[in-house]
């Protein structure tokens, strides 16, 4: 195993001032680590994109009718979504996954179909899911995965669609980071104040209708969706499969906070892609102890955190690779 002291003697000694890179060398003394080499790789980048609807939506706390969570699966097969421009932009294999979208689609050529329902239930009174479905999400995830990792896929990423998952995450977030739910709610696809605080006010008595829970699986069965259950199980498939795990905004951060919460072990291998301009993002990320790439005031979900924080991990492999060192330039070290 290569010491972390090898890994920062190697860094220290290219051509540069001590810490000079910032983040940078942070992201390749990770990779170094995950991988247990000096001569770290990206190898075939994919970014699973997991869409379903949400049971809460029907209580009025999204600007958008639940029905464009169908038509943007459609978006992003025909190729039209930000996700897809920036996963096109950097070579990035994008999936896209029916994990319980309220809709038949057709057999389409790369949707690959999981769904465990049609849409969760509103947890406005009931549990949005049952365990069981909660496990079939884990296992299908985890089937999903290990295709991919067979390719030779290393680093991976993890966006979502499903309108209502805001209040799901915030719901998540509150249980799991035992936070007033006011901290954790944020305007989701852009609710204005009259519209936020009624969003507020029904989270709030969904909270009053169910017991604090135990534990993720049960946090996930109260409040979680079926997108975000299945990106829980993908992000400890990945785990399992020692690859590097992308991070994107809220909605994915709440799914990693459930797989945290599963395995600690997952956040070595975690990069966190960005800040959210949701206002709850903030707060989940301190609570991880974790420093994003990215702060641009993002808040569209789809992964797109990760796709374009990825060219910036890619500099970080890179630099570790190919810059030379004090000794091999010839250059005085201070």
């Amino acid at each position: 195993m290569i010491s972390l002291k090898t890994i920062k003697n190697k860094i220290d000694f290219k051509t540069k001032p001590l810490g000079a890179l910032g983040l940078l060398e942070t992201i390749a003394a990770q990779v170094c680590n995950i991988q247990n080499t000096l001569s770290p790789a990206l190898l075939h980048p994919v970014i699973l994109v997991f869409a379903a609807d949400h049971g809460i939506a029907r209580e009025g706390v999204s600007a958008f009718p639940a029905a464009v969570t169908a038509q943007m699966v459609l978006n992003f097969l025909n190729g039209g979504a930000a996700i897809n421009v920036f996963c096109r932009q950097h070579n990035i294999d994008l999936k896209i996954i029916d994990a319980g979208v309220n809709y038949d689609f057709e057999k389409i050529e790369n949707l690959i179909n999981v769904k465990t329902g049609r849409g969760t239930k509103s947890f406005l009174q009931d549990n949005a899911m049952t365990q069981e479905e909660v496990l079939q999400c884990f296992y299908q995830a985890e089937n999903i995965i290990e295709p991919i990792a067979q390719k030779g896929c290393n680093i991976i990423g993890f966006g979502e669609m499903g309108i209502g998952n805001t209040s799901s995450a915030s719901m998540l977030m509150s249980a799991l980071c035992n936070l007033p739910i006011e901290e954790c709610v944020g305007r989701g696809t852009g609710l204005n104040d009259e519209q936020l605080n009624n969003k507020i006010n029904i989270l709030k008595q969904a909270q009053q209708n169910h017991a604090v829970p135990a534990d993720a699986i049960t946090a996930l069965e109260y409040f979680g969706g079926y997108e975000i259950a299945h990106i829980c199980g993908a992000m400890l498939a990945a785990h399992k499969k020692n690859m590097l795990i992308l991070v994107d905004g809220f909605i994915a951060t709440a799914a990693f906070l459930c797989a945290y919460k599963i395995n600690k072990k997952i956040k070595a291998n975690a990069i966190f892609t960005h800040q959210s301009d949701e206002q709850g993002h903030k707060k989940m990320l301190a609570y991880l102890d974790a420093k994003p790439i990215l702060n641009i005031g993002l808040r569209l979900g789809e992964g797109t955190g990760c796709a374009l924080a990825y060219p910036i991990i890619q500099s970080a492999v890179l630099f570790i690779n190919e810059m030379a060192s004090f000794e091999s330039a010839g250059v005085s070290n201070k």
